[in-house]
Parts: structure tokens; sequence; C-alpha cells
């Protein structure tokens, strides 16, 4: 009687469990993928000679990461080192601190903005203003792709203005170019 017992109450346990199991789908990776040509030069005196050079920065996130500051329009994400590489011309490195992925949802533009740490001090600063709407409000609580993917982006005429630009800092000597290309995401 008493092994009945146990029997029934483990398979009950069983049962209430799996479907807690199946409603927890693994977390997966965000990729986002920045490509295009650098320039114009928008401040500072470009010492990699990045103008008119192709451009590169990518961005692997944990999808289940939750927010380190949010308000109701925008999320900042704190990234481990190695998420974030860029290229600049002949300039390459992957993130060695930790890095920052932050998303502005605005009427005019959803904004994506990464700050990335690399070797000798170096930092990037990439700003790119994709179409208003490319994300739900699902991503001020859990990084998530953008729609459509890919959509193009537009070089900023001015530093700190709209439109999608990369300031670096190396040795020092900071420079912002605009960037036109495209910017594409995907989650596996």
């Amino acid at each position: 009687m008493q092994l009945r017992r146990i029997l029934t109450l483990s398979i009950i346990c069983a049962l209430a469990i799996c479907p807690l199991l199946a409603s927890s789908p693994a977390a997966t990776t965000l990729t986002v993928t920045i490509t295009g040509t650098l320039g114009p030069v928008l401040s500072g005196s470009d010492p990699l000679g990045a103008n008119g050079q192709s451009g590169m920065l990518t961005i692997t996130a944990n999808e289940g990461l939750s927010p380190t500051n949010v308000t109701k329009a925008s999320a900042q994400y704190d990234l481990p080192p190695a998420a974030i590489s860029v290229a600049l011309g002949s300039f390459h490195y992957v993130s060695t601190t930790r890095s920052r992925m932050m998303v502005k949802l605005t009427k005019t533009a959803d904004i994506l903005t990464v700050v990335a740490g690399g070797p000798l001090a170096s930092t990037v600063v990439g700003t790119f203003y994709l179409a208003p709407g490319s994300w739900n409000k699902s991503v001020l609580t859990h990084p998530a792709t953008f729609q459509p993917s890919p959509q193009t982006l537009t070089a900023a005429s001015a530093a700190g203005g709209a439109g999608s630009q990369i300031k670096y800092t190396v040795t020092g000597s900071s420079s912002v170019l605009g960037l036109t290309g495209s910017a594409s995401s995907s989650a596996k």
C-alpha cells in the first residue's frame, strides 16, 4: 500500500513538472551584423585612415539576458568580453572587456548603440539608426531580432546627429565617421 502511494505521488510530480520544462525553451543566441562603408569623416583626424574603407561590427548576445537599465522606451544590456567583433578598415579586434548594447525606440527611428573596448585602451561606439518599429517592446526585456532584416543604414551627416556613425578612439585620439551599409539580425 505504501509503495503504491509513493509511486502515485511520483507520477503526479513528474506530470506536474513536464509542462514547466516544456514552456522554458533554451535561450538562443542573437547575432546582429552591421556592414558598410565608413565615411565621411564627421569629426577628428581619422588616424586609422578608415574613411572610405569597409567596416563591420558583429554583436552576439544571449536572448535570455535581462537589461541592466531600462526605461519605457530603452534598454541597456551588458555583454561579456568577446561578444563584439570590430573591423574598421585594417583595424580588427574582438572586445576585450565587458561591452554595452543599448536599444532606444523612438517615433523616427529605432536606435542601436554599441560600446566595445579593445586592445591598448581603444574603444568603438557605434550608433545605428534602424527603421521605426523594427523592434517590438519585447526588446526592452530581452535582446531580440529586428524586422525587416536586412535593412539599409544611412550615414549621419553630423557627429552626434541622426544617422549611422562610428566613433573610435585609439591612443587618445577620437574620430567619428558616418557608415552607409546594412544591418541584419538572426537568432539560433
